[in-house]
């Protein structure tokens, strides 16, 4: 990973430095650099993260529209469930960038989201 100046951004933001890492963040910071999100991952205040029962999930991609964060992928592998239907694409979670907010849990229409306690 390289750092915001390497990138071609000023070392300073408002007089403020730059944050390299989400612990740099003050409280209720925002992201004061387009593309920066991927750099700056947002997963350590996560208290719950969402598992997809892929048995359940009908692909519908609702999860994948509301997630703020992107943080739902669409990813090129089949998947057979127990009943034996076939899906051509399968929905993960990058954790890495999850929240864990639970909008993905609350907008599946199959409740195929759930979400259970971190594990540190």
């Amino acid at each position: 990973m390289s750092t915001n100046q390497e990138k071609g951004f000023p070392e300073r933001f408002l007089g403020k430095k730059y944050p390299e890492t989400m612990e740099d963040l003050p409280i209720a910071a925002i992201v004061p650099w387009p593309g920066s999100t991927l750099d700056v991952t947002t997963h350590a205040w996560r208290t719950f993260r969402p598992v997809i029962n892929q048995d359940k999930c009908v692909r519908c991609r609702l999860c994948w529209i509301y997630c703020p964060d992107g943080a739902i992928l669409e990813v090129d592998e089949e998947y057979t469930t127990s009943t034996g239907k076939k899906y051509k694409v399968t929905f993960k979670v990058d954790y890495d960038h999850c929240k864990g907010c639970g909008i993905c849990a609350n907008e599946c229409p199959v409740k195929a989201i759930e979400m259970v306690p971190e594990m540190k």
